[in-house]
């Protein structure tokens, strides 16, 4: 079944939904976008997935987006769905057509909304601490920004080493992110995770944990990951998978006690409340 594609208020078959090739989200990465979960057809969290794609475009400076509009767009693409047990809602916001270069056009931006199934992650993670440091000083740092080349680079290094998902330091060499996730430690039964000073993206899974599990922003060396009691990845499609393995160093249990706990609250919590504010 092809999942029709809402492009700038339209929706479309895939093979007819289009953007220009001068559009600088292709060309120079000039955009912002974000992934939402999906469960039995409906979005989960989808209120913060648009407050956070307001605040990433606020901080590159491209026009507001009309959210109440890709809303509607999300909306209309789940109606003719299936209702999987577990789907991907991409929201894609760029500044539109522009010249061949870094200067930006005028001749408005382009929004995007595409629905697909996603595969559940293994019940534990296996990660790979990369050599490539992100630098929580950047223009983007904090941003959810189309400009992947760093991440996509980063995981194609980590799954050459039989890691499902990569781990950045930043310049100071604290525990920073994974490419597509935030990461918490249990340190003697204490739960933290990065500040966001460290230049990892705020969360929206990352957030609620927080809220919903108890733990503390703190920032901590990289060395401190191979040393944790527990630790685990939080993402949008994977909620909480705690880590086994960090490079060659088995975690003392996967999932810990603390681990076990958070899912178990995570889990209650969202199926309570599908769009927490």
């Amino acid at each position: 079944m092809n999942v029709p594609v809402w492009v700038n208020g339209e929706l479309l078959d895939p093979a007819q939904a289009t953007v220009s090739v001068f559009d600088h989200g292709l060309m120079v990465g000039d955009g912002v976008f974000e992934t939402v979960k999906c469960v039995g057809g409906e979005s989960f969290a989808l209120t913060r997935h648009l407050d956070r794609l307001k605040l990433s475009a606020q901080r590159m400076d491209l026009p507001e987006p009309d959210v109440d509009a890709i809303a509607d767009g999300v909306r209309r693409c789940l109606a003719e769905a299936p209702a999987w047990p577990l789907g991907r809602i991409r929201i894609t916001y760029t500044s539109g057509p522009g010249p061949l270069g870094s200067d930006r056009g005028d001749q408005g931006t382009t929004a995007i909304v595409i629905v697909g199934e996603q595969a559940a992650f293994p019940l534990t993670a296996d990660v790979t601490v990369v050599p490539w440091p992100r630098n929580e000083r950047g223009a983007l740092a904090g941003v959810k920004s189309t400009s992947y080349g760093d991440n996509a680079k980063a995981l194609a290094f980590a799954k050459a080493r039989g890691g499902g998902e990569a781990i950045f330091e930043n310049l100071a060499g604290n525990l920073c992110e994974g490419t597509g996730s935030n990461i918490f430690l249990v340190q003697g039964g204490r739960l933290i995770t990065p500040t966001l000073e460290s230049g990892c993206l705020a969360g929206v899974t990352r957030a609620l944990t927080l809220e919903w599990c108890g733990g503390e922003e703190v920032d901590v060396p990289i060395s401190a990951l191979y040393e944790a009691d527990e630790a685990f990845l939080t993402s949008t499609t994977r909620d909480i998978q705690p880590i086994r393995l960090v490079d060659g160093t088995v975690l003392p249990s996967a999932p810990g006690p603390v681990t076990a706990k958070a899912q178990e609250i995570f889990a209650a919590r969202a199926a309570a409340d599908v769009d927490p504010r």
